[in-house]
């Protein structure tokens, strides 16, 4: 059977949400993709940034980390983003690539392809399904085949959110339930790929 590839493609200020995407890529392999982890570009001011230590060192943590690129869409049958809540929307940094990917669209290249999300936010109460919401919104004019973890797995029990895996930063770094949320999410969105893919074959 064909390998499904898988692109998690996200934005992260101090880490949270790559943490979530480190764990997410990780369950993607361990479900048999090929995995592409990519971070958008950073829009933030310099002056922002600089004023926030964690962010100043996330930033220097996580330079090698290739920058995502349309191709990278085109390239993949499972999609995922990871975004920090933003007033519960996802971040402009995110939404700037977002609105990058007109000329695929227009193509029909990104319609068919698994789509998931997930997101941290300071606070429980910090817009995390609404974030998750607005990203839906954008699968649903691709076309996409929208994967959300539900409760499918008994961690999503434990996690509470079958929108999407999501993480309370205010609390600290992700936790275990956490992390499992976000690589059993991916999980799924590849299982269902792979299943998409024998489908069509048939």
């Amino acid at each position: 059977m064909e390998q499904v590839k898988a692109a998690i493609i996200y934005y992260s200020a101090t880490g949270t949400v790559h943490a979530l995407a480190e764990a997410a890529a990780k369950g993607a392999e361990k479900a048999g993709a090929e995995v592409r982890l990519r971070r958008v570009p950073e829009l933030a001011p310099e002056a922002a940034i600089s004023s926030n230590p964690a962010w100043e060192q996330h930033r220097r943590d996580t330079a090698d980390i290739p920058e995502a690129a349309l191709e990278d869409l085109a390239w993949a049958d499972v999609l995922l983003f990871g975004t920090p809540t933003r007033f519960g929307t996802p971040s402009s940094q995110l939404k700037a690539f977002i609105d990058s990917t007109g000329p695929l669209w227009q193509e029909g290249r990104l319609a068919d392809k698994v789509c998931s999300a997930f997101t941290a936010s300071n606070t429980a109460h910090g817009g995390q399904e609404s974030t998750l919401l607005g990203l839906a919104n954008v699968f649903y004019h691709w076309g996409g085949i929208l994967v959300p973890p539900g409760y499918a797995d008994p961690v999503q029990l434990r996690s509470g959110n079958p929108y999407g895996a999501s993480h309370v930063s205010g609390d600290g770094p992700p936790d275990e339930v956490a992390l499992e949320a976000a690589a059993f999410q991916a999980r799924r969105a590849v299982d269902i790929a792979a299943a998409l893919i024998v489908g069509r074959a048939a």
